[in-house]
């Protein structure tokens, strides 16, 4: 079968060592499990906190049913890369974007033949949108890696001040979507596949979840007053956008934006999802800086005033491909350097609010009423598997449950959200035994369901249980999709009787999410239509422009002129926007 076919801030009490780390809840044993009284509010208000919108009441599993669905609006490429994707003016230096042709729709028949009529049958299960990689970013965090880009410069990212802006404006395009592009129907949920936090901190996480459920968010840690990271640290090494230095950065044409650290820390409003949403993890989320795991040593730093800068370029080198390996799940490389550089540090402002979470903590902060928005209540954790440590479930598909499906008549549509991380440590994909279990129980359970399985990592960066995992999934007809981030690049894989989708990041060019809708063709076979769609920010903002649309702009303008960026994480036309074939069981 053809592989493709073109179509058409506050004040706070006195910190000190002793209460920073008690707010870390890091005196004891590192799997220690306090509740969220003690971590997420220690040590008064933060200078980054959210506040969200006003709680909602609590729902059950599934989203209490909303009033009856409109009518489709019909299919429309409006809004999507259907429509018009970011393309650079100009050819050499740094380059303003603007409104290029859009993406066309790919077929792919690997796993099932397009039947000529299917338009004329076809009904519609689900429509959902695909989220991943955020990178919500406290840039002024102690224990971020920089200093790397030493030696290599896509190390560090001259657009991660901007991540949150980034975040709200993709919440806004979806909330504009008048429904999927290709069958018009109402989209019924949302779901995040992990790393929406860059440097596992109890404030990431709270901008994360007010970006999603709406509310003010203040992305800024420390200093209440000022910006205290690398991009005013007079270092060439780093763009400085408000004084710049002879650097790579200099030699790119990134430009003088005076101004913008101030506008990026300053405070912004998220109107948050229309739409139930759902959380999966990523090892950004659960360890520290995506790789080591939480200990007393690391919290301690993350909550100090002490932070590196800079590295020489040996080190830098070597520290990388020592992260790389992903064998040294202590960090006990990274201990000796930071032992070894103590002189080097410079002095910032502690916050309490920069403490990272343990699994539990991390979960149960998804159960705060005042993140409920649209619900589910928890977004897929319950209080049962807060209390298990468990971060994987399954869920009945709102759409589904709720009767907003359109014309469905091919029953029901279940998720499974995977926990693909290893809290001890590596940035690798693990899944133990127990999780497999688990999940062959719930496929064989939702036998007389179509199920889409969703993680953070996909199979080829999941060495510990990967081969496993396809295996079960490849054990189970039901299984229409699975879902998928963590190498920042649109990829689409057939596999054997079912797809696997794995979607470009929102923090490294191009900056996407994924519209997906599933439909039964009434001749035997079903389609999974995906759309990417980028934010709803300008594709230029005008000079002078701080606001946080023209923010939001800016985060996609800087991240196409990355040093280092890389050309590929777009994918192929028919890693994009695709009609995937497959045959109903």
């Amino acid at each position: 079968m053809s592989r493709s076919r073109p179509e058409s801030v506050t004040g706070r009490r006195p910190l000190t060592r002793r209460t920073l780390l008690t707010a870390a809840g890091v005196a004891g044993a590192a799997g220690a499990t306090t509740g969220l009284g003690a971590v997420l509010h220690a040590g008064g208000e933060s200078a980054g906190a959210a506040t969200p919108a006003a709680p909602s009441a609590p729902s059950a599993t599934a989203p209490t049913a909303p009033a009856p669905a409109p009518a489709p609006a019909g299919p429309s490429p409006a809004g999507t890369t259907l429509e018009s994707v970011a393309a650079p003016r100009g050819t050499t230096g740094y380059r303003r974007l603007a409104a290029g042709p859009g993406w066309p729709r790919v077929v792919r028949e690997e796993l099932a033949p397009a039947g000529r009529r299917r338009e004329e049958k076809r009904t519609v299960l689900l429509s959902f949108v695909h989220l991943t990689d955020a990178h919500l970013t406290d840039v002024q965090h102690p224990v971020r890696f920089e200093y790397l880009r030493a030696a290599e410069p896509r190390a560090w990212r001259p657009q991660e001040a901007l991540t949150v802006h980034g975040l709200v404006s993709m919440v806004e395009r979806i909330n504009a979507l008048r429904g999927g592009p290709a069958t018009g129907a109402p989209l019924d949920f949302a779901m995040t596949t992990g790393d929406n936090t860059d440097n596992n901190c109890r404030a990431e996480v709270e901008w994360f979840l007010t970006a999603m459920s709406g509310g003010r968010i203040t992305p800024n840690t420390g200093d209440p007053g000022g910006y205290e990271g690398v991009q005013d640290s007079g270092l060439p090494l780093y763009w400085h956008p408000e004084k710049p230095l002879d650097g790579i950065d200099r030699r790119h044409g990134l430009p003088h934006l005076p101004g913008l650290l101030g506008a990026a820390t300053g405070r912004l409003t998220s109107p948050g999802l229309g739409i139930p949403w759902y959380s999966t993890v990523g090892n950004h989320d659960n360890l520290v800086g995506g790789h080591y795991a939480v200990d007393p040593y690391f919290a301690e730093l993350a909550v100090g005033d002490r932070k590196l800068y800079e590295l020489p370029a040996a080190e830098a080198a070597a520290m990388r491909a020592s992260i790389s390996a992903g064998t040294d799940t202590r960090g006990s490389a990274l201990r000796r350097l930071l032992r070894g550089h103590a002189r080097r540090t410079r002095t910032v402002t502690p916050d309490p609010a920069r403490v990272p979470l343990t699994n539990r903590q991390y979960a149960e902060a998804h159960l705060d009423p005042a993140y409920t928005g649209p619900g589910p209540a928890g977004h897929g954790y319950t209080a049962e598997s807060v209390a298990e440590g468990r971060l994987y479930y399954s869920f009945r598909a709102p759409g589904n449950a709720s009767g907003n499906t359109v014309g469905s008549t091919a029953g029901n549509v279940v998720g499974i959200s995977l926990d693909t991380t290893n809290p001890d440590g590596d940035h690798r994909g693990h899944l133990a035994a127990p999780q497999l279990r688990w999940l062959d129980r719930e496929l064989a359970r939702h036998r007389d369901d179509h199920v889409l399985v969703f993680s953070h990592h996909p199979a080829a960066s999941t060495p510990v249980g990967g081969d496993a995992l396809l295996a079960v999934l490849a054990r189970h007809p039901n299984v229409v999709a699975w879902l998928n981030g963590h190498s920042h690049r649109n990829r689409i894989t057939p596999r054997g009787h079912f797809w696997e989708i794995t979607t470009a990041s929102h923090v490294d060019h191009p900056q996407l999410a994924r519209v997906v809708e599933l439909t039964d063709n009434g001749d035997g076979t079903l389609s999974l239509f995906t759309t990417c769609v980028e934010s709803a920010a300008p594709y230029a903002a005008e000079p002078g422009d701080l606001s946080p649309a023209a923010l939001a702009s800016r985060y996609r303008e800087l991240a196409f002129n990355a040093p280092g960026r890389l050309d590929i994480l777009a994918g192929e036309p028919d890693d994009r926007n695709t009609e995937l074939l497959l045959r109903r069981r």
